[in-house]
């Protein structure tokens, strides 16, 4: 059995148990301890705390996380450390509400009740849970979901809110030769079960906040964005919210109805479509605002006041690179920027 040490967080002055054979992100959550973190694969660097004290080493991780010279004054990110002693670890980011009160990672086995095409390659997936017969999430948040027939997973957010507790939706997009996207055309059957562990992740809207919501999202990172949309018509919220979504032409977009549907229940809302490649010939056969561009110049472009709102990033990693380089440009405090970026298809799928 791997031995034991304690680990104490500051300034939050929170204790808790972790194993050597597991990292301090994984026994956080086993204890129902919910740090901050993003991708748990030491991709990002939202998990980033120091280490006052203690021995700590950590897996392979990226160094654009966590560069060398951090590394050696003492900065870890969480998902990747292991203890090899008693620690004090000085957390840097944190939601004192979330770090209690979260909501508590379930497994859950589910049943393939759909499998739609939305786009050339994005693919709906909805699951039914089995046993047990709920999940529960907050909306934007993500879940791991098994590959069939082994033991890895993959990682996906959810496009859905809890109040439908026994059914999920998952957006995924497919990638060539990809290890579970393969699946959805070949492999993968409506009833056929899947294993979810989840939720996680921070991309969630903030009880009591009242700030303009602006939403960044491509591809497959319509997921999330669309349950906080959910979430805000079914809460009746009073928010201001601008939709941005990107896309390379009109043929690559989906669920315009329903999210312009989700808009008239909203108070203030914009939904406008960002095309890289080329704009309809005939807009008017389209029921959505369009402008040329990728995402980001055209937030850039429309955007004057950034820093007053509370802004949702999510899809693929250049353009939540390309976009935390323009909000820290215009002065966007970093606790109003809550993204998510998909990895790779080499690292991911």
């Amino acid at each position: 059995m791997a031995a034991k040490h304690t680990i104490t967080f500051e300034p939050v002055d929170i204790e808790m148990e972790v194993g050597e054979d597991e990292n301090i992100l994984d026994a956080a959550f086993r204890q129902g301890i919910h740090l901050m973190h993003g991708c748990r694969e030491g991709q990002c660097s939202a998990c980033k705390s120091y280490v006052l004290d203690g021995e700590i080493q950590m897996d392979r991780y990226s160094t654009f996380a966590c560069n060398d010279s951090e590394a050696a004054e003492g900065y870890v990110l969480l998902c990747r450390s292991h203890a090899y002693s008693d620690c004090t670890i000085e957390l840097l980011n944190f939601d004192e509400d979330e770090l209690l009160g979260g909501v508590p990672i379930q497994d859950v086995m589910t049943r393939i009740s759909a499998i739609e095409s939305m786009t050339r390659d994005i693919v709906s997936l909805r699951l039914t849970a089995v046993e047990p017969t709920t999940y529960e999430f907050k909306p934007g948040q993500y879940a791991d979901l098994t590959i069939p027939g082994t033991t890895e997973h993959r990682s996906f957010s959810m496009a859905t809110t809890p109040s439908t507790p026994g059914e999920v939706e998952f957006l995924i997009k497919k990638y060539p030769g990809g290890k579970f996207s393969s699946l959805l055309d070949a492999g993968l059957s409506v009833g056929d079960e899947i294993g979810l562990t989840g939720p996680y992740g921070a991309f969630t809207l903030k009880d009591g906040h009242a700030l303009p919501v602006v939403c960044i999202g491509g591809g497959a990172g319509m997921a999330p964005i669309l349950s906080l949309l959910r979430q805000l018509s079914e809460t009746e919220s009073s928010r201001p919210v601008r939709f941005y979504y990107g896309a390379r032409t009109a043929e690559d977009l989906f669920y315009v109805d329903l999210i312009e549907s989700l808009g008239k229940s909203l108070r203030d809302f914009e939904f406008v479509v960002c095309l890289s490649e080329s704009l309809p010939e005939d807009p008017s056969l389209y029921a959505f605002e369009a402008e040329a561009g990728n995402v980001t110049e055209v937030v850039e472009r429309r955007e004057e006041a950034l820093a007053k709102t509370e802004v949702y990033l999510c899809g693929p990693p250049p353009m939540v690179d390309a976009a935390m380089v323009f909000l820290d440009r215009q002065g966007v405090p970093a606790d109003q920027v809550f993204h998510d970026s998909f990895t790779s298809p080499a690292a991911a799928d």
